[in-house]
């Protein structure tokens, strides 16, 4: 299983106002600089997000984007779930009705068990432990320079 840029690019963006949580909204631009993606796709990348609430924006010249909730009480596997869907590796997990050999497959077992295995490790981990890991990672660079 691979995902997609847009759930990589999220997650990170997601990790961005984890660090900020607490201290105001998160423009769109310093998200994008920190992060070196461009705007008009991260601002693609963060509409589901906020569609869905996880987080929300703020007008005005202070605005931007701030997370909906403490970045402890939101998973890896919220926000993957939330741009990739399904996690599911093949498409008969989710809809047996799609495969004339659901009674007989022996890997749709195992398939099924891939996809527990992938959640369960995304719900492991909430925003809170990245973004700590993440301040970790780049006080060590800075440190390094």
């Amino acid at each position: 299983m691979k995902l997609s840029t847009k759930a990589r690019y999220a997650v990170r963006a997601m990790i961005e106002l984890s660090r900020e949580y607490g201290k105001g909204p998160l423009q769109l631009k310093m998200i994008a600089k920190r992060q070196d993606i461009s705007d008009k796709y991260l601002e693609q990348v963060l509409s589901p997000l906020r569609v869905n609430g996880l987080i929300f924006t703020q007008k005005g010249s202070r605005g931007g984007y701030v997370l909906s909730r403490a970045p402890e009480e939101i998973t890896l596997y919220d926000v993957v779930h939330i741009v990739e869907g399904s996690l599911a590796p093949v498409d008969c997990v989710d809809n047996n009705e799609i495969c004339s050999r659901r009674d007989l497959c022996v890997t749709r077992d195992v398939w099924s068990k891939l996809k527990e295995v992938i959640i369960r490790e995304l719900e492991s981990v909430n925003l809170a432990e990245l973004a700590a890991k993440q301040s970790e990672r780049y006080s060590e660079v800075l440190f390094l320079e």
